[in-house]
């Protein structure tokens, strides 16, 4: 009673097939796809900072200089 048969599931995709169309579905099928390799893509790079969880950004020590090479000291002037 609360289940379609075979021929239910059968009319439905025929009656889908005759709404959009077989060149439609394919298309709409292709762009989910490659939605859902972005996502998975999107998600492992996502996780894989090359950072430690518990270890801090690095900060500019006291002399000046920062303990990272690729960060740029600036000096910021007020406007008059």
């Amino acid at each position: 009673m609360g289940s379609f048969s075979i021929w239910h599931w059968l009319i439905v995709l025929l009656v889908v097939i005759l709404i959009f169309g077989t060149k439609k579905l394919k298309n709409m099928g292709s762009d989910l796809g490659a939605a859902v390799k972005g996502f998975k893509d999107g998600v492992k790079d996502g996780g894989s900072s090359g950072d430690a969880p518990g270890t801090p950004p690095q900060q500019v020590t006291a002399g000046g200089k920062a303990t990272d090479a690729n960060t740029v000291d600036v000096e910021v002037k007020t406007k008059s």
